[in-house]
């Protein structure tokens, strides 16, 4: 099909994820390409030369960048099934703010945990685990953060789940024990197709850090 959307991606990303769910949840179609960092193709050099980063969904000969702008393209190009947005305004600024705390707060303080040592990974652990608390509050006793319903702060969450391990055996932290309502939610949202097909085994992730930890920190 002339039109099949074409996903580029790296496997281990939380950010890439959030396009394969989203496209999943529409019941999409489309191509997944694997990128190679060390060797970017000429389509993502093309389709993204600003930021030269994946995910990128090319959609009818056009790019569209960035994870959650993703998601949100997806919502309005394949409005007709499991829509990630109530149909309130409010509803939809509340979704949107909270998107943004995942991509600001929560994103930030997880990398600490993986990616240095020392006294900048234990500042992101005390950030992490207030995010999760923070994240944890606003879902309350909801099934998901919209209410009944799977949606947008969901999916840009939800994918960070995948690492939830990593971030366990190398912070040397207990996520269930700090936040088990947020965890419960993640095994909720594990149980959805669109989920359970577009995230990489905990133990794959482990053994990415492991190895980044390694050639990166000196490391295990």
């Amino acid at each position: 099909m002339a039109n099949k959307p074409i996903l580029l991606d790296y496997w281990p990303s939380m950010f890439g994820m959030r396009a394969r769910v989203a496209l999943r949840e529409k019941g999409v179609d489309f191509e997944y390409r694997e990128e190679d960092f060390s060797n970017k193709s000429a389509l993502l050099l093309q389709s993204n030369p600003v930021h030269k980063k994946i995910p990128v969904l090319v959609h009818n000969g056009k790019p569209v960048c960035e994870s959650l702008n993703v998601v949100q393209y997806v919502d309005e190009a394949w409005p007709d099934k499991n829509p990630f947005f109530p149909s309130d305004p409010y509803g939809r600024s509340q979704a949107r703010f909270w998107a943004d705390f995942v991509d600001k707060k929560f994103t930030e303080a997880q990398v600490k945990i993986w990616m240095k040592k020392g006294e900048e990974q234990e500042a992101g652990k005390k950030e992490f685990i207030e995010a999760l608390k923070i994240l944890e509050s606003e879902l309350g006793d909801k099934p998901y953060f919209g209410g009944d319903s799977f949606g947008y702060v969901d999916i840009s969450l939800i994918t960070f789940y995948s690492w939830f391990q990593a971030y366990e055996k190398f912070g040397n932290i207990s996520i269930e024990a700090e936040s088990p309502k947020l965890v419960a939610w993640g095994k909720r949202c594990m149980e959805k197709e669109s989920v359970s097909k577009s995230l990489p085994e905990s133990e794959k992730i482990v053994g990415y850090v492991a190895e980044f930890r390694k050639n990166n920190l000196g490391s295990e």
